[in-house]
């Protein structure tokens, strides 16, 4: 309870803060739409230098984050190191991937940094009379790793191989149990639109939708079709149908509303839209929970400016 306790009052931190920027420079960054909605530019690179753990000798291996990564199947095994580096990079202590078996051997000569975990399977290496063994020890194997990690990202490289994301889903599920925030990504985006009940009223879940994953959620969830012009609106009653997670709707200009109220990131980043940004997106974070739901927002913001 007092883990639970603490990471809401972080996040409710971040929340105002978001609001309370008092730049003489950015005066004419909030703005209404429609009578009660809110819409504020975030200052993404004030935001990064307030939450940046300060480098401290008396800290040990450790204290500054220790993340993992589910992802990482026999197609996709750049995805998931992408976004565990970028932790690394970012400041993290430790970063893990949890991926098959046939990606461990490639993630690891990607880099000696990262903790890798061949612990899942999918449906070719596995049969059918087998199926409730092997994913019974999957979770077994992740769990008793849970209790260490600060955060989870779920999703880069992961695939949609059937039984792969049922063990996913069991993963999630054992996270959500343990107070751990979630950011979901790619293959998990998939994942959660077809299983809502994932993520629905779990608000340490975050999600980042591209373009495409973002139709989905507002088809499966709002029974509509996107609504640009109106795009502040839907993102927030798509967040509230959610349950209360935070979602980041990556375009040209970024969007998060945790259902309450809707930010902005329109500074201009790269206009290249490649593989890859995606997921170094979700392997920004660091830290305690406050900084591993952070980062994993606004970093990505200030270089990148979406997918």
């Amino acid at each position: 309870m007092l883990a639970s306790s603490a990471v809401l009052r972080r996040q409710h931190f971040l929340i105002r803060s978001l609001g309370t920027h008092n730049n003489q420079n950015h005066t004419q960054r909030i703005r209404y739409i429609q009578t009660v909605t809110m819409v504020a530019e975030a200052d993404a690179e004030n935001i990064l230098r307030r939450i940046t753990p300060i480098l401290d000798p008396n800290r040990h291996k450790g204290q500054a984050g220790k993340v993992a990564v589910v992802g990482g199947c026999r197609e996709y095994t750049g995805a998931p190191y992408f976004a565990a580096i970028s932790a690394l990079k970012l400041g993290a202590d430790l970063s893990h991937v949890f991926c098959t078996k046939d990606a461990a051997a490639v993630i690891k000569s990607y880099s000696p940094e990262l903790i890798v975990h061949p612990v899942l399977e999918e449906s070719y290496s596995v049969r059918d009379d087998e199926k409730r063994a092997v994913s019974t020890k999957v979770l077994a194997e992740v769990a008793r790793w849970m209790e260490r990690f600060d955060c989870l990202v779920v999703g880069p490289g992961l695939g949609r191989d059937p039984f792969l994301l049922d063990c996913v889903g069991e993963i999630m599920k054992l996270a959500r149990r343990s107070n751990v925030p979630i950011v979901i990504d790619g293959d998990g985006l998939f994942l959660v639109t077809n299983s809502i009940d994932l993520v629905s009223g779990y608000h340490l879940a975050v999600l980042t939708p591209n373009v495409n994953e973002y139709k989905r959620l507002v088809q499966k969830m709002l029974g509509s079709e996107v609504n640009d012009q109106d795009a502040s609106q839907q993102l927030l009653a798509l967040a509230r149908s959610i349950g209360g997670v935070t979602i980041l709707r990556k375009g040209k200009s970024d969007m998060i509303s945790d259902g309450y109220s809707v930010h902005t990131v329109s500074i201009f980043g790269s206009p290249r839209r490649c593989g890859g940004q995606g997921d170094i997106l979700s392997g920004r974070f660091v830290d305690n929970l406050f900084v591993a739901l952070i980062y994993s927002l606004y970093h990505f913001f200030f270089f990148f400016n979406g997918k």
